[in-house]
């Protein structure tokens, strides 16, 4: 059997399935739940790389990494090598592990100040960035990038070059173009011919939903590691899925709706915790409706449970439901007040 895991730096890394940074989603306790659930790294959501809002109460929670399982890995994002070095610095001495690099998001908040994936327009830029983080820090640098910025500009190969010479210690490519968003479906031959170049770790990002997903796309790039990113959503299980098919060729049964009552009000009462009561509750609700998307009554559900004001009430609605469905009976959700 192949050797399941890889190195980071001086860090072992296994399985070989990734929590991929997504801004809103991968914060601490989604992190700690996904590792606890079978993910051999988990990214951070993107934190910026201005030190005006480094004290922000966002900002805060998204450097908080007190408890958090090794290694910890941080994403950031900017345009100017200099200030990018110094929030490398910031963050590690706040707890970063790893310091990981966006050149990978779409979004056009992102974009339009030419940070993200509208960086690989520019890759004298992106050399002079990558130089001075991996400078910065005496911890490994990683990078996520897409296939290029549009479908007749798919430079990653030369992208993904750059990176390995500026001593960058692993590089995920995102099987699509900036102009693509998170459209069409994502390709993969590009990743295989980046994997092919380099002699770093390389991880396949786009699409992949499933444990046979994952085993297709690490076998036809050749990667060291697959990223999850909205697949994870309302379904951290995906997780120990993926290295179990990874590891014996089998598929493990669905978790019991007993085991997704207890994930989930673990999963609550973490958010309660971490971000205060008011801003938990409302955070939870997303989460709730993405754990509830593929259950049965699911529009109740969430109708009835994003009314909750308050954690115990979202607590008391969401345990009451799953106790419903695991007796065998039809919730009986009380109506909207």
């Amino acid at each position: 059997m192949a050797d399941t895991s890889f190195h980071i730096g001086p860090y072992q890394i296994a399985p070989r399935v990734i929590l991929a940074p997504m801004a809103g989603v991968t914060d601490k306790p989604f992190r700690v739940l996904s590792k606890r659930l079978g993910a051999g790294l988990c990214v951070s959501e993107m934190t910026t790389s201005d030190p005006r809002f480094w004290n922000t109460a966002k900002s805060r929670h998204r450097m908080d990494h007190d408890g958090e399982p090794a290694p910890i890995s941080v994403q950031i994002a900017g345009t100017v090598p200099e200030v990018m070095a110094e929030a490398a610095r910031y963050n590690v001495d706040h707890g970063a592990q790893i310091i990981d690099i966006n050149m990978g998001c779409p979004a056009k908040k992102v974009c339009n100040a030419w940070a993200g994936s509208a960086l690989m327009r520019d890759e004298a830029l992106v050399a002079r960035i990558l130089d001075a983080v991996v400078k910065a820090v005496d911890v490994p640098v990683t990078l996520k990038i897409r296939t290029g910025w549009a479908a007749d500009q798919r430079n990653a190969l030369a992208i993904a070059k750059v990176a390995q010479s500026a001593g960058i210690a692993a590089l995920a490519v995102h099987g699509r173009t900036r102009d693509q968003q998170y459209t069409g479906t994502a390709e993969y031959d590009t990743i295989a011919e980046v994997k092919a170049a380099l002699s770093i770790p390389v991880f396949a990002n786009g699409d992949v939903d499933s444990p046979q997903k994952a085993a297709e796309v690490l076998a036809r790039t050749g990667c060291d590691a697959v990223l999850i990113g909205r697949a994870a959503q309302g379904r951290p299980w995906i997780f120990r899925e993926i290295a179990h098919y990874l590891a014996s060729g089998e598929l493990l049964p669905e978790p019991t709706v007993q085991e997704v009552r207890e994930v989930l009000i673990g999963h609550l009462h973490h958010l309660h915790e971490f971000y205060g009561e008011v801003s938990g509750v409302r955070i939870a609700r997303k989460h709730l409706g993405w754990y509830a998307k593929d259950r049965p009554e699911n529009q109740a559900f969430r109708a009835v449970v994003n009314r909750a004001e308050t954690a115990q009430a979202q607590l008391h609605l969401t345990g009451e439901y799953f106790d419903a469905l695991i007796a065998g009976v039809t919730p009986e959700l009380p109506a909207a007040a």
